[in-house]
Order: structure tokens, then sequence, then C-alpha cells
């Protein structure tokens, strides 16, 4: 079954769960009325249903390459790189001065993830184009931003994040790369960077790499990092490309996954770059790019986890296997109780993470168009459990994907293997999973729980008002907010920060597995109680949501118990 884009899921859950509607009344983005979404969702659909969706699959089978020098990109990739960019879909979010639609975040997502589900491979490239925009808009010069962001947002240009190094990973501030002024405002970039996605490709007039790097005076450490534009071919007195600068690819990777986007190891050898942002402020700058690509992440995941339960799905509807136990079924393996249960899980899933997702882009929505502190905080708490379970939900999905498919699923063949490589790589990149929850347990708790404990408020205020419509519904959400409130007590009150880190990827989880809980009654409030939405939302919270109590008792116990087993007694 070809990818369909789930338009209509959207649509509801903007129509009745995320609070789109807030966003819309806003003065910023009163454009953004019901006529114009339907549009722009029926719009993208087409493009991923049509053009991106039969690029996935050949894309895997034949890989980008790197040959004499260049990258050759997989067939069918500038056609549907064009196709992306002559719709306007990369700059929806940018500002309109600067050549975008001035589109809501929450939009963008949702077009993202469209094209993440018809071709993960391909999208990658326009959201680091995104997050290099943003980067941009908020805090390169006028000078920079007149020469670039027209064609970062056009897609005449794209864009990439130059962050890692051989020796520092997640350890941004080990990186040895340096940057010495050339006297002319310029700086020379010397320095090898790896993990570089989308580093070159044979359909754009020009790739933009932002560059962490070093002053000479700089400080050691996260505070010493500058931000540099380093464009491969240095753009000329007109603003068009010019001549070769000194950069180049040295290898691609070869990856488990993802074949058709090319990962590169980069070497720069006194490149020509331009500062952005101020001296030694390269990091903060960086994060506005990786703050956007982390909800994008996850938004990624969202993508390939929709793709792998149509595949799936379409899969059980055909194959016939064992003794049906179902009467006036379908006749085939949809009907035996466990394959059931497992699309029931991927759909009950991929519904909770979404409406994470699309929350987050919410919140981040209303933070810029009523220039709200708290909708800011809101969005900031929302990311790293957006990207985390998003990711997470891609890989568990597409895992049941092929477990649905039986041998055949273990046969590249049908595909369904395609997915659970291709995503894997999401719960790593931007910042790993365990990263995000250790973000979520201390930065994000740095004001003693308070946006957390708002949320609970919220939730257990909503979950009162519908348990005499939906008594059993609204009572287990209500007690599993409650839990995690006590939860939340306890983190926030640890002041050894190791206790917090050792239980913070299962506290994440089961804050995730929470609002999930929220959105499905949500839904099913909305469905009238009656329809499959609702069937949906008990499936969650009875089957699923119970999995926090057993997360929170994880997250609650500390560090001791970690380390009284040492590492040599680990390979005893």
């Amino acid at each position: 079954m070809p990818y369909q884009a789930p338009v209509k899921d959207y649509k509801f859950l903007f129509e009745h769960v995320v609070g789109f509607d807030q966003v819309a009344h806003s003065d910023k983005f009163c454009e953004a009325t019901p006529d114009l979404v339907d549009a722009v969702f029926n719009e993208a659909g087409r493009l991923a249903n049509d053009v991106l969706a039969p690029l996935q699959r050949a894309g895997d089978l034949h890989p980008a390459v790197f040959e004499n020098g260049k990258v050759r990109c997989s067939p069918g990739f500038a056609d549907g790189y064009r196709a992306i960019a002559d719709g306007g879909w990369i700059g929806m979010s940018s500002a309109q001065e600067n050549g975008g639609m001035g589109l809501p975040v929450a939009m963008t997502a949702v077009v993202n993830e469209m094209m993440a589900g018809a071709c993960l491979a391909l999208q990658l490239n326009p959201l680091m184009s995104q997050g290099q925009i943003e980067a941009l808009e908020h805090h390169a010069s006028d000078a920079l931003k007149e020469i670039y962001l027209p064609k970062l947002i056009s897609g005449q240009w794209c864009g990439t994040m130059n962050l890692t190094e051989p020796q520092a990973g997640s350890d941004v501030g080990a990186l040895t790369s340096k940057a010495v002024p050339n006297g002319d405002g310029t700086f020379a970039i010397t320095g090898t960077k790896v993990f570089i996605s989308w580093a070159d490709n044979d359909f754009s007039e020009n790739i933009c790499h932002l560059v962490l790097a070093r002053l000479p005076d700089a400080p050691a450490g996260t505070k010493g990092i500058s931000l540099f534009m380093v464009p491969k071919l240095i753009p000329d007195a007109d603003g068009n490309p010019g001549v070769e600068n000194s950069l180049k690819i040295v290898s691609l990777e070869h990856k488990t996954g993802l074949h058709a986007s090319p990962t590169a190891v980069m070497d720069f050898a006194g490149a020509t770059g331009w500062l952005v942002s101020q001296q030694h402020a390269g990091l903060k700058a960086m994060f506005t790019m990786m703050n956007n690509a982390r909800l994008g992440v996850g938004i990624q995941g969202l993508g390939a986890a929709e793709g792998a339960f149509q595949h799936a799905l379409s899969y059980a509807k055909e194959r016939k296997q064992g003794r049906v136990p179902v009467e006036d079924g379908t006749g085939t393996i949809a009907d035996h109780a466990d394959v059931r249960r497992m699309l029931l899980t991927m759909k009950a899933e991929i519904h909770a993470a979404r409406a994470i997702a699309l929350a987050c882009g919410v919140a981040i929505d209303l933070g810029d168009a009523l220039a709200s502190d708290e909708w800011r905080a809101r969005a900031a708490f929302l990311t790293p459990i957006a990207k985390a379970y998003g990711t997470e939900t891609g890989s568990m999905v597409a895992a049941l994907g092929v477990q649905v498919h039986g041998g055949m699923g273990y046969i590249e063949e049908t595909g369904a293997a395609q997915y659970a490589r291709d995503v894997r790589v999401t719960e790593i990149y931007e910042g790993t999973n365990g990263i995000q929850a250790m973000d979520l347990v201390a930065r994000k708790m740095m004001d003693g729980g308070d946006v957390a404990f708002r949320m609970l408020d919220e939730i257990e205020e909503y979950t009162e008002a519908k348990r005499q419509q939906f008594p059993r519904m609204a009572d287990a959400v209500w007690h599993a907010c409650e839990t995690l409130r006590e939860a939340t007590e306890w983190l926030v009150g640890q002041k050894n920060m190791n206790d917090r880190f050792a239980g913070a990827v299962p506290y994440l989880r089961a804050f995730a597995r929470v609002l999930g809980g929220y959105y499905h009654l949500k839904s099913a409030v909305a469905d009238g109680g009656k329809a499959a939405r609702s069937e949906l939302a008990q499936f969650y919270i009875f089957r699923l949501l119970p999995e926090h109590t057993a997360l929170l008792a994880h997250a609650k116990a500390g560090a001791d118990g970690l380390y009284r087993i040492s590492v040599d007694d680990l390979s005893g």
C-alpha cells in the first residue's frame, strides 16, 4: 500500500485537541483560517503521496554515492527536492519579508511529518535548511540575512549544521576547530567535522554550512564557541555563487539506514567564513537551530511511524495465515488477537505522540504571537518530550511493523525493515534521547517544576470536568496525573543531580504517557464517545497508560544502585 498522508487526523487534532484555534485567533497568525489549513494540508498531502513516496524505496536501493570528489544523489531526488522547494514548503514558517510564508510552526510540523512519512531521507534536507533559516533570522547580521535567507527559503541553496567532531560528540565544548581573523571581517576556518547530514548534493546551487569553531582568544568549554557561515561557493558581489571555498568532503558514512541521505566527514582548510551573532556566543545561536530541529526530529519519528503502520496494516489486511478466531472477520491475520494488539498499539502511540508534538508547535506559536513567557516556557518543556517520545514511537512502531509481517518483515524486499533502519538514528541525532531526558529533569526543572505542575493542573482540571461523561477514562487519567505529580515533587527535591539523571529517561516517558492519556481523552470527548477514536482512547488509557506506574518507580530509584555494580563486574 502506498503512503497516504493522514490529513483527517491532523485536522482533527487541530480542531479538537491541541488548541490551534488560539493560534489562528492571534493577530500574528490570523490568516491561518480553517480553509487555509485545509488547503495547505491537502496540497502537502498530494506532494507526499504522489511525488515523495515513490522515492522511499528507490533511495534505499540506490543510495547517494561519493565519486570524484562530488556527491551523486539517489535517482529522482533532484525532482523531489525541486517539488518541495517550488511549493514553498521550506520557508513555510519563515518571515514574509525574507520570502517565507509566515505560517505557524504547528502547520510546518504537519507538513514535515507528511514528507517524512513519504520519504524520510529526502525530508531531512529541508529540515536542515529550516533550522539554519531560523538561526539566521534570530542571530545573523542584516548583510548575511540579505545574502542567504532568500536563497535558503526558496530552496536555491541548502543549509547544514556542523557541530560534531571526532573527539567531541555530545560534548560540544570539547571541539577544537579554529577560526582565525583574516583582517577583512572574514575568518579562516580550519577543522574536521563528522556526521554532517546532507553535506552536499547535486541539485542545489550552493551549500551553506553553519560551523562551530573557536577564535584564538576563546575561553575553554562551551563559553568559547563561535558560529560561522561557511558556504561551499563564496558569494560574489551580486550574491551569486562564486569561487570554491577551501572545504571538501572526505568521505560518506556507511550507515544502517537513511542510505539516500549523504552523511559526510568534512574538512575545512582555512575556509572563508563569516561570524554569525557575537564572538563566543555561537552555542546560543546554534541552539536556536537545534531546538527547531529537535521538534523536527520528533516529527520525523512520527512520519516514519505512520509509514510503517500503514505498511503493516496493509499487509495484515491481505495476509491469510492460521485459523481465524473471529466470526465474520476479515479472514486475515488482522483478526488474530496479538496482531490486532500490535496494530492498535501502533495507532494509539502515533496519536499520542503526534498530539504532544503538535501541542509543542502550538506553544511555540503562541509564545511568538503573544510574546508570552509562559507559552515559551511550555514550548521549551515540551520540546525534549516531543523529540524523545516521537522518535521512540518511530522506532517502536517500525519494529512492530516488522513483527506484523512475520518472517517477511525480515526480508528486505517487503520494505518493512527499511522503516526500522531509517528511523533508528532519530533517537540519536540532535541530542540523544538520554540527553533530552537529562535536559527535562535538570534545565527544564530549574523553575522548581512550575511549568510541569501547571500542565498537571490543567490535566486534572480537565479530567475532573469530564468524570461524569467518561468516568472510567477520566478517573484513570486523573490518578495517573496525580502519581506523576508526586514523582515530580520528589524529583525537584533531589539536590544530587545524578539521582535525577538516573531516572530521567523513565520519567520523561512517564510524562509522555500521561500527556498521551490526556490527549486521547480529549479525542474521545470530541468524538462523542461512540466512534473509533473513543475505542482507541480506551485502548491507550487502560492498556498503555498503566505503564506510568513502573516508569515512575524506576524514575525515583536514584543513582546508588547503578554504581554498586562496577564496570569490571559487568564483564564478569
